[in-house]
This record gives C-alpha cells, structure tokens and sequence, in this order.
C-alpha cells in the first residue's frame, strides 16, 4: 500500500507497524534527502513486509489522472498493484494558503477519485482533524462547538476548508463505490506521549489531547480490522482499550459523520 505523506511524524510511527503484519507498503515522500530516514523505518527483527519508498512531489497532482500515475507508480514498487491508500499528507501550515489548498485539498481529493476508479484499492484512510465538521453534532454541548468554530474559523480557517472538503469527498465518494471503503481518522490535538487508551468513535467534546503514536497505533488496526465501513471515526486519549474500542466502533457502526451535510446527502 502506498502511505503518502511518508516523513510526517504519524506516519513514521504507522509504517512499522504495518511492516510487522508482513504487508508491502510504499512510502511516498517529497524529497530524495528524506530517504535514508525512511529506509530506517523497515529495519529491525520484527519487520516482516518489505518497505519501498518513491519519492513524488504531491504538489505536482494537479489532476486525477497524475495522481492515478504515482498511485501506479506505487503499485510497480510494491510488486502486486495497490490495495489500500494512507493519506496522511498536508502542508503542515508552510507554503501560505495556495499550498495548503493545492496539498490538503486539491491533492487529497485527486487521489480519492484516482483510488475509486482502481479496482483492487478497497481502503483509504485519512488523517484529518477532530473539528473538521460544518454542524454542530449532537453529542457536542454548545461550548464544544463554539470551541471547534473558534478553531475552524479564526486559528486555522485555511487548513479547515482545505481539510473538510476533502473530508467531504472521501465520504461522497466512498458511499457511491462498490468496492471503496474511507475511513476518516480525527484525532486532537497531537502529542509526543505514548500510544495509550483512547476514546474512539464519537467523542464527548470537540478539544483534547492525542498522542501521535496513539493515532498510528488506531490507524493500523482500523486498516486491518474486518467489516469497517465508510465513516468518520473521532480519537482523543481516553480509558478504553485501542483492540476493544475499534472492535466496539466496527461492530456498531459508529460514524461521526452523523448530523453533517454530507451524511445527510
């Protein structure tokens, strides 16, 4: 499986993990120097998959037919084609908006409809962001949601309309496909702490904390977890188990898409 956005922090913490399950994965990252980081990542007794890396510069996806190609690219480094896609790709705030949309948005969604229109990809899960919503879910008192407004519309109203509009895409998308599942992986605020218990799902409020470990830890077994569906699925650090919170969040169907416009569509 390709992981894009191969450098970030997160998902340096997921490849090995992924490796561990014996699967082939492809870490696509933007620059040639980042390399010998990466390669690190498929070291070590425990790692059973083999680890490619290619490096495309994402901000070059201007259409779904280039995203398609490095999506393909991807496939020819791991040997079998592509089955699942991890985008935990952004322009991490550097760049100004233009880059944020032309990553976050524009690149995200081009790979969505790429993945869709390939056969054998039936996953694709994205890291996105507890607040990215456009309504007030039920669950959320009035000053959770005051609080995710304040975020959205005045910290970081760039990287929320470039976040929730793909968002919004994958859920689209996902639902219209036979054969493509999304799973949109919010967690909050990121931290350094150790993969630990969580609370999964629908959170009770729109503000807390995450270890990124945390978050690879979840995505890992989300990816490998049997009957998941198109959602969005909501993690802060909590008191349950990660094995029983997933299970639990699968088997309901949990989906904190649940009062947007897009779930509604």
């Amino acid at each position: 499986m390709p992981c894009y956005g191969g450098h970030g922090k997160v998902a340096q913490l997921l490849t090995p993990l992924l490796l561990k399950r014996a699967w082939t994965v492809t870490s696509v990252i933007r620059t040639q120097e980042q390399v010998p980081t990466i390669k690190k990542l498929g070291q070590g007794g425990d790692i059973k998959g083999k680890l490619n890396v290619l490096v495309r510069s994402l901000e070059d996806v201007k259409s779904e037919g280039d995203a398609r190609r490095v999506i393909e690219d991807a496939g020819k480094d791991g040997g079998k084609g592509v089955d699942y896609v991890v985008w935990s790709a952004g322009a991490g705030g550097k760049g100004g908006p233009e880059r944020t949309y032309a990553i976050d948005r524009d690149a995200a969604i081009h790979f969505i409809h790429a993945s869709a229109s390939i056969p054998s990809i039936t996953r694709f899960l994205m890291v996105s962001y507890l607040a990215s919503r456009r309504a007030k879910p039920s669950w959320w008192s009035d000053e959770e949601w005051k609080a995710a407004e304040h975020v959205n519309n005045e910290v970081l109203p760039t990287y929320y309309k470039a976040k929730i509009a793909a968002d919004e895409e994958l859920y689209r998308v996902s639902r219209g496909s036979k054969s493509l599942v999304g799973i949109n992986l919010r967690p909050g605020t990121l931290t350094l702490e150790p993969a630990g218990k969580v609370e999964l799902g629908k959170t009770k409020g729109s503000r807390g904390d995450v270890g990124r470990e945390t978050v690879a830890v979840v995505a890992d077994k989300l990816l490998a977890k049997e009957g998941v569906r198109n959602s969005w699925i909501d993690l802060l650090d909590g008191e349950e188990d990660v094995d029983e919170a997933v299970e639990r969040v699968v088997r309901e169907g949990v989906d904190a898409a649940e009062g947007e416009p897009v779930y509604e569509e």
